[in-house]
């Protein structure tokens, strides 16, 4: 699994999402922008995380077991019933703009 760059700062955060709420798009084919880190956190449950490029990657995400994501790396998120989690995304330290 990635770990994110050391001393990178954290600048947003998601709501929670299940299943029923989560919206479409992270379910299919989705890159987050240049320079934006992101870090997925399983509250509940389990959720499976495919890293599509440059080699297929896949990662079973769980409480205590977070998923990362690099910049503009094809990514896309499988749920498994009763899962909740949210999305924290980072950028590197002295970066103003992600």
């Amino acid at each position: 699994m990635k770990i994110l760059p050391e001393g990178a700062e954290p600048y947003k955060r998601t709501a929670t999402f299940t299943d029923a709420n989560a919206p479409s798009a992270l379910r299919h084919r989705h890159t987050t922008k240049d320079g934006a880190w992101a870090k997925i956190v399983v509250v509940s449950g389990t959720l499976r995380y495919q890293i599509l490029e440059p080699l297929l990657e896949e990662h079973l995400l769980s409480p205590g077991r977070p998923g990362i994501v690099e910049p503009t790396v094809p990514h896309e998120l499988h749920f498994h019933e009763n899962c909740e989690f949210y999305v924290e995304f980072y950028r590197e330290a002295g970066r103003k703009s992600a």
